[in-house]
C-alpha cells in the first residue's frame, strides 16, 4: 500500500501536544498521548520529534506568538502619542481573559526544569522587548517585559483577579523611569532638557 501524503501532520502534532497540555498538563505530555490525540501512528510523533523537549519547543514556539502577535497589531506601538501604559495594560487585561494563558505558562515555565526549553523563552522576552523597543529605549522595554510577566505570573499562580488600573499606574512608572534616564544613560542622570 502507498503511503499517503500529509504534510499537515507535523502542525497537528504540534497542535495536538498543546491540547494535551492544556487538559493533562506537563504530565500528561508523551508520543503516545500525543499520536491518540493526534489521531496519527505513534511513530509519526517520533518521526518529526525525536525526543519529548524537541515536541515541547515547538509546541512552547508556537504558544509564544500568540502575545506578540496581539501586541504587534495593537496601534499603540506605532503611535508615539498613544498612552503606552494604558494599552500595555489593556492588552495585559484581555490576555489573562483569553483562553490558554495558562497552558502558555505551563510550557514557559517547563523550562525550569527542561533546559531545551530555555532557548524558547528567551526568544519570547526578546521578541516582545524588540516591539516595545518602537516606543521606548531597549533597558526600558526588557524591564517592562518583566513587570509585565510578573503581573501575568501573579494573577495565574494567586488567583487574584487582574486590576488593570494598578497595571497600568505601574507600567507608567517605568516607562516615565525611562524617559527620565534616557536611553544609555547611567541612573540618577537626567535629560538635560529637564534642566531648563
Amino acid at each position: 500500500m502507498a503511503r499517503r501524503h500529509d504534510p499537515g501532520r507535523r502542525q497537528r502534532i504540534i497542535d495536538a501536544a498543546i491540547r494535551v497540555v492544556g487538559a493533562k498538563g506537563i504530565a500528561g505530555l508523551s508520543h503516545r498521548s500525543v499520536a491518540a490525540e493526534a489521531d496519527v501512528p505513534l511513530g509519526s510523533t517520533t518521526y518529526h520529534f525525536a525526543s519529548l523537549d524537541e515536541l515541547m519547543v515547538a509546541a512552547l514556539r508556537q504558544a509564544n506568538e500568540g502575545f506578540a502577535e496581539v501586541l504587534a497589531a495593537h496601534p499603540a506601538l506605532s503611535d508615539p502619542a498613544a498612552d503606552l501604559a494604558g494599552a500595555l495594560a489593556r492588552v495585559l487585561g484581555e490576555w489573562l481573559g483569553g483562553e490558554g494563558v495558562e497552558l502558555e505558562y505551563e510550557l514557559y515555565l517547563a523550562a525550569l526544569r527542561r533546559p531545551p526549553l530555555r532557548p524558547v523563552a528567551a526568544e519570547w522576552a526578546e521578541a516582545v522587548a524588540a516591539l516595545l523597543s518602537r516606543r521606548t529605549d531597549p533597558v526600558t522595554a526588557r524591564a517592562l517585559v518583566a513587570l509585565m510577566d510578573g503581573i501575568c505570573l501573579q494573577v495565574l499562580l494567586t488567583g487574584a483577579q487582574y486590576d488593570e488600573e494598578y497595571a497600568r499606574e505601574v507600567l507608567g512608572r517605568v516607562i516615565d523611569a525611562g524617559r527620565g534616564r534616557g536611553p544609555g544613560r547611567p541612573a540618577g542622570e537626567g535629560d538635560p532638557a529637564d534642566a531648563r
